[in-house]
């Protein structure tokens, strides 16, 4: 069997399991963690062989994550970084000092786990991801991994590691129906990944949630932390990146370059940065310069990523309504006075019109369309959100065929709602030879988080 043929075989067994990423549960309860746990007892347990920072939140994980693994590799650390969802293929989520696994790689994982994925019913899709990964890291001889969580946070497969620290990222309301339908409520579950005696760190949260964080952290016996007394933001921004300083409440300071936009990245940016000040703390090795090495050179597609600049075509991920608001007030000050066509898409458990409510002001037409993800919604379901927005509309099936038509339209492209219509919006934006083409998995199923 040739190389491309074993990777679908293996991507076709592992899409068989039960799959909480195509087909969400009702309760957080219907997460477990025995399942995990068994898995990786029989590897040797390969998740204690290397120090983790451990990552929850709503909003801004992935970029967190994807920053603090740029840093400890520019510190010299050799790294892992395991995220989800991905944008083109499974692999971007296993990444070992940067690169992502080979399908090769995932190939052998996948088989040597096979008897013991067949023993045990129990394991989801996600579990087998995230042993893989775990094992991965071990036997690449990884020190340190960045891992962000899933789903949640309590009974997120993840929530198995021993972190050195623990960060939870800006929350909001996001997978209620699975962690509940308030503020409190999915605290508590982010909160869920602190230990006893780790450091923990908070982006800035609403009272609401500070309160329940603060509460289990006190439970746990876990330090937790603020971003209180940091001061960061940018001094110009512009479509090729922002520019500014983090200031931490000690008195020490880092002028960098980041090249996410929107100001919300500068919240991201001093948490992962706090992270180093804390595993400083504990012996880490990780001068200045590795912070603003790693800063500057961190990559994360799909989130504010321009493609073009004039006219400005913009993708993001932004898939609620908190998300949505800082998606707007990113757009208005990067492209002030712009108007916009959006291609939009969403998944079916979101909520459609509080997504594109706060980007009513900049949009002149939305195509609504649909990914090829199981979960997503079928366009004719959003028509009543465009409605009663007042915003002109046309359904087209295929993401591509609606990026296609917006861009043919002229002026600026924003395309938003799902990373799923994301991602195929920058595979067509390859097909036509505008940037080079992402490697794609062979069978077109983009599976989440958790």
């Amino acid at each position: 069997m040739g190389e491309e043929s074993a990777y679908l075989a293996a991507l076709s067994s592992l899409f068989g399991r039960a799959n909480f990423e195509t087909r969400r549960p009702r309760t957080p309860e219907a997460f477990r963690l025995d399942p995990i746990r068994r898995l990786l007892e029989r590897l040797g347990n390969p998740h204690r062989r290397y120090a983790v920072v451990h990552i929850a939140g709503t909003k801004g994980k992935g970029s967190t994550a994807a920053m603090a693994d740029a840093i400890l590799r520019a510190a010299g650390y050799r790294t892992g970084l395991y995220t989800s969802p991905h944008l083109h293929t499974l692999r971007e989520r296993i990444r070992i000092h940067g690169e992502m696994l080979s399908r090769a790689a995932v190939v052998d994982l996948f088989e040597r786990l096979r008897p013991m994925i067949e023993a045990d019913p129990e394991l989801t899709v996600f579990d087998i991801l995230t042993a893989m990964g775990f094992l991965a890291f071990a036997e690449s001889r990884v020190e340190i991994a960045v891992v962000e969580v899933g789903l949640g946070g309590r009974l997120d497969s993840t929530n198995v590691v021993s972190p050195s620290v623990s960060l939870i990222t800006s929350l909001s309301l996001d997978h209620t129906e699975i962690l509940g339908p308030t503020l409190a409520h999915i605290a508590f579950e982010k909160a869920g990944i602190m230990k006893p005696g780790v450091p923990a760190i908070t982006s800035p949260q609403a009272e609401e949630a500070m309160a329940a964080l603060r509460q289990v952290a006190a439970e746990r016996g876990a330090p937790l932390f603020t971003l209180e007394g940091w001061r960061y933001g940018p001094a110009i921004i512009s479509p090729t990146g922002q520019w500014g300083e983090i200031h931490a409440p000690d008195g020490a300071s880092w002028s960098v370059r980041l090249p996410l936009l929107g100001r919300h990245q500068w919240e991201n940016a001093a948490l992962a940065v706090a992270a180093m000040v804390r595993l400083r703390e504990q012996g880490w090795r990780i001068p200045d310069e590795a912070i603003r090495e790693g800063i500057q050179g961190v990559q994360w597609p799909g989130r504010f990523e321009v493609l073009c600049e004039e006219p400005p075509m913009v993708l993001d991920g932004a898939h609620n309504d908190a998300s949505a608001a800082r998606l707007a007030e990113a757009i208005a000050e990067v492209f002030p006075g712009r108007r916009w066509r959006l291609v939009f898409g969403v998944s079916a458990d979101k909520d459609a019109a509080a997504i594109l409510s706060p980007l009513r002001p900049l949009t002149t037409e939305v195509w609504l369309t649909q990914s090829r993800h199981p979960r997503a919604a079928a366009p004719w379901r959003l028509v009543g959100a465009a409605e009663a927005l007042g915003l002109p509309w046309r359904i087209r099936g295929e993401v591509a065929r609606a990026f296609e038509e917006a861009v043919a339209e002229g002026g600026p492209v924003l395309v938003t709602g799902s990373l799923f219509v994301v991602a195929e919006a920058r595979e067509a934006w390859a097909a036509w030879g505008r940037m080079p083409m992402p490697e794609i998995d062979p069978i077109p199923v983009r599976v989440g988080g958790r």
